[in-house]
């Protein structure tokens, strides 16, 4: 499985080193010295890293073959890509990778159908899910532990105990409106 790991943002002086925008929880894994990755657009790669440091609070990777600004430059904007196993697990049993938990049925904890996760919204607060309705509309639900009770992979489902008024039907709020309530 293919996973984007990070974007190649500006280059960094003049022997060619780039800054990175790190798209993934383990960088020290995905974009160590001797990776090497895919790129988006395919021509520009293999890419293989050959030192990375941090500076400023920012990744800097180098890159083998890459060995002036120019090149450096030349890099900007592309996707570095890693070849992942679908098997591999996190180390910590409480975090996932965003391919584990997209299409996860959403269920309530008494069993009512929430949706179906299409996409995880990486805030920097907390992450959310975005779930699509049954109906087509689309509702995101914060991942903290509170509202999202169990991860269940083998049962494909994540179950919640939402508060109120974080997945009620827009059309249900509108008649309780209507009604005076």
């Amino acid at each position: 499985m293919q996973l984007v790991v990070a974007r190649i943002g500006r280059a960094h002086g003049i022997k060619g080193e780039v800054t990175v925008e790190v798209r993934t929880d383990e960088p020290e894994l995905r974009l160590a010295p001797g990776a090497v990755l895919l790129t988006d657009p395919a021509a520009t790669g293999p890419l293989t890293i050959e030192t990375g440091r941090v500076h400023s609070g920012r990744l800097l990777l180098r890159f083998e073959g890459v060995k002036d600004r120019t090149a450096a430059e030349a890099l900007r904007n592309t996707l570095l890509i890693a070849e992942i196993d679908p098997e591999e697990l996190p180390e910590d049993e409480d975090e996932y990778y965003d391919h584990q938990l997209i299409d996860l049925d959403v269920v309530t904890a008494d069993g009512v159908e929430v949706g179906r996760i299409t996409e995880i919204s990486h805030l920097p607060s907390q992450d959310l899910f975005i779930v699509e309705r049954p109906d087509g509309s689309e509702v995101m639900i914060p991942f903290v532990e509170e509202i999202v009770t169990e991860i269940d992979l083998e049962e494909q489902k994540a179950v919640i105990t939402p508060p109120p008024g974080l997945i009620d039907d827009q059309a249900e709020i509108a008649s309780s409106k209507e009604d005076g309530a």
